[in-house]
């Protein structure tokens, strides 16, 4: 018998009548009814969140804002809650919010503070503190439900903080703004004070170097009243000296003029007396030049005697040496030579006190000579002057008289130059004192022009600095303004909003499943045709026993056994199909490569199923469950697999559901296909192959008969 017919004679022997019929019609939609409910239950909860009861709490009292106007954020975010229908919200008082949350009348409760527009606000203020949302919930109630809140309650806070955080930069850039124009105005007022700086820098160099000149100047006075002080002080000197000089020139007149008169009687006598003198004189020249000539003569004889000695006295000196040598040559000692040399000395005694005598009297005779020359040269001269002398004293004479005269205009000139003296002494007395308080006054002078010297040199680096400082304070607003941003008002409010909110997302997604039910779909769809091959073999017969006992292949009973499980897994399939397709409005991006891959995954659980049964029996049945419970836990079907916990991994890879549940997602969301064809179809495959084989081994082993297997411990 072949595998086939062994295959229709099982399933015609489970629709033997009505009630098996029906039997296997419920087998069949068992699959259909798990995933098509739960899918139906769960296509869109999201879409229906707005029949969820949720409590407003709404305590915001509103602030003014930097503008003066009365805003509140908190009535804004609660009427944006309400239109936006994502929950049922209700405005509630604190009180009723949590009595309700607590006895589930309200599945949780948003909480919005009495200060949170005054908390988003005080930022402006430099006293932030955040606006605090209190968002009560309650898992007695629902445990998703506070997963979703949270995520309502994160799109507020990021909606608000947009809002607020556009505000303030746009606060911000308006600001910056104003920063820009007064800058600007700052810089022209710096390109001004930098003008103004360099003129007063020029006017203070000016001004230092006449203040130098100035200083200078008042040296200069300062010398000059120095020197004024010491004439003055010379003068009152001289004038106080003149003063009692012309007294004394007075009297001094008064005895000339008196003496004048004697001179006048004297000088007439003296004429008289010397009336021959010219005679007498030249008589004393003749013989005082005869006397010169004499003398000379005798001062050149003795010059002679006193070369001669010196000379004698000089070769005695060098012969000193030259006996001192003789003697030292002839064998005489130092001593010996010292003697000889003493006693010689000695010797020549006399001779140096004669040449001392002669020198002396040869100098004596040199001046008498000299002498004699100048008394004949006077007396010469006397005797050319005595006629002249004569004339003279006659003139002399003759001029007493007119001396008289003179002398007694002179006494009363004198008189008038004693009295123009005093007052003169009495004018320079004042000039000094006069004198004395302007050189006082000009060291006073001067240390001020030197102050002022200093203070101009100061003031010239002083508006030197400001004029450099100025300088770069121009340049560096000038420069600085144009890094301030200065934009207009539309580039403003853009910049405001991005700022607000600088981080945009865009989903772009490369498959999309579109609703929470299509989703979850690949899990029930795997989940449902493990729980069809699991049901089937309620009825089925994992192994025909008459196939057994006739002796047939052990392949094609296993085949025979598993071949009616797969039929019915395969139309399970297509009813599950059918109604997620049409009935659910799920659609597959490849149809009929999701079918094929629902009926594989179907073959290789049955398979599976039938190769527990068929070699454990009534324990492989149980199995069946126990690794339908694995898979579900490992598949990661709902969650990404990698959340589970890592001793589960090794579990996730070996077992056939995640294959198929990955299968299914890539061919019904438009995936690649590259895992489907090169991992998913092959590990399908093999479990199948795998399974078939262990039927294989179970039949063959079944060809003998144990007394477990003719009374069980356990069936099922």
């Amino acid at each position: 018998m072949s595998a086939i017919r062994m295959a229709i004679s099982e399933l015609r022997r489970i629709t033997a009548g009505r009630i098996p019929v029906l039997a296997v019609l419920a087998l069949v939609l068992i699959p259909t009814l798990y995933a098509g409910l739960y899918l139906y239950a769960n296509a869109d909860p999201y879409g229906r969140l707005g029949n969820v009861p949720a409590a407003l709490v709404v305590a915001d009292t509103g602030a003014t804002d930097a503008n003066g106007e009365r805003t509140n954020v908190g009535d804004e975010v609660a009427r944006t809650l309400e239109d936006s229908g994502t929950f049922d919200f209700t405005r509630v008082s604190p009180a009723e919010a949590e009595t309700g949350v607590r006895d589930n009348r309200y599945t949780f409760s948003l909480t919005i503070p009495a200060d949170f527009t005054a908390a988003l606000q005080s930022s402006g203020n430099f006293t932030p503190r955040q606006g605090i949302l209190t968002l009560t919930t309650n898992d007695a109630n629902n445990y998703l439900v506070r997963t979703i809140a949270d995520t309502v309650v994160a799109k507020v806070h990021d909606s608000v903080s947009e809002q607020v955080g556009t505000q303030a930069a746009n606060r911000f850039l308006t600001g910056f703004a104003t920063i820009h124009d007064r800058t600007a105005q700052a810089a022209d007022g710096a390109g001004r004070l930098t003008d103004g700086a360099n003129r007063a820098h020029d006017g203070a160099g000016e001004l230092a170097s006449g203040a130098g000149q100035l200083a200078g100047g008042q040296r200069q006075l300062l010398d000059g009243a120095t020197q004024l002080s010491s004439g003055a002080d010379r003068l009152a000197d001289g004038a106080g000296t003149l003063a009692t000089g012309a007294g004394t020139a007075a009297d001094g007149a008064d005895r000339l003029s008196t003496g004048a008169g004697t001179l006048t009687s004297g000088l007439d006598q003296v004429r008289d007396a010397t009336a021959a003198l010219p005679t007498q004189t030249r008589t004393l020249a003749d013989g005082a030049r005869r006397v010169a000539d004499g003398n000379a003569t005798l001062a050149a004889a003795g010059g002679r005697v006193a070369d001669a000695s010196k000379k004698i006295v000089s070769d005695l000196d060098a012969a000193d040496g030259t006996i001192a040598a003789d003697l030292r040559a002839k064998g005489f000692t130092d001593a010996q030579v010292q003697q000889a040399l003493d006693t010689l000395k000695q010797v020549r005694g006399p001779l140096d006190a004669g040449n001392r005598q002669v020198q002396t009297l040869n100098g004596q005779l040199t001046a008498l000579g000299s002498g004699s020359q100048q008394v004949a040269d006077g007396a010469e001269k006397l005797a050319g002057s005595a006629p002249t002398l004569s004339g003279g004293i006659a003139k002399a004479a003759d001029g007493a008289g007119t001396l008289r005269t003179g002398a007694t205009t002179l006494s009363d000139g004198v008189g008038r130059l004693a009295e123009g003296a005093t007052a003169l002494d009495t004018g320079a007395g004042q000039l000094r004192t006069g004198a004395d308080r302007l050189v006082d006054g000009e060291r006073t002078a001067v240390d001020g022009t030197d102050r002022l010297a200093d203070g101009a040199r100061a003031l010239d680096g002083g508006t030197a600095q400001l004029a450099t400082g100025s300088t770069q304070l121009r340049d560096g607003l000038n420069e600085g303004l144009g890094q301030i941003p200065n934009p207009a008002a539309d580039v403003r409010d853009a910049t405001a909003k991005t700022i607000g909110d600088p981080v945009a997302t865009r989903d772009v997604a490369r498959s999309s499943a579109g609703t929470y039910g299509e989703g979850l779909a690949p899990f029930f769809l795997a989940l449902a045709a493990w729980i069809g091959g699991y049901t089937l073999f309620l009825l089925l017969q994992p192994l025909s026993r008459r196939a057994i006992a006739a002796g047939q292949s052990p392949l094609r009973v296993a085949l025979g056994g598993w071949i009616p499980a797969g039929v019915l897994g395969v139309a399970q399939m297509a009813g599950m199909y059918a109604v997620v397709v049409f009935g659910l409005g799920i659609r597959p991006e490849h149809p009929v490569a999701t079918f094929g891959f629902l009926c594989l995954a179907s073959l290789t659980f049955t398979a599976i199923v039938h190769a527990l049964n068929a070699w454990l029996g009534s324990i492989g049945q149980f199995l069946g469950l126990v690794l339908m419970v694995a898979q579900l836990v490992s598949a990661g079907g709902t969650f990404p697999w990698q959340t589970i916990p890592a001793p589960l991994y090794p579990v996730h890879y070996l077992l056939p559901m995640s294959y198929a549940i990955d299968g299914l997602r890539h061919l019904m969301y438009g995936g690649t296909l590259q895992g489907v064809v090169g991992v998913d179809l092959p590990v399908l495959l093999a479990w199948l192959l795998v399974a078939v084989l262990v039927a294989s081994l179970s039949a063959r082993s079944q060809r003998v008969w144990t007394p477990a297997r003719v009374k069980p411990e356990l069936v099922l």
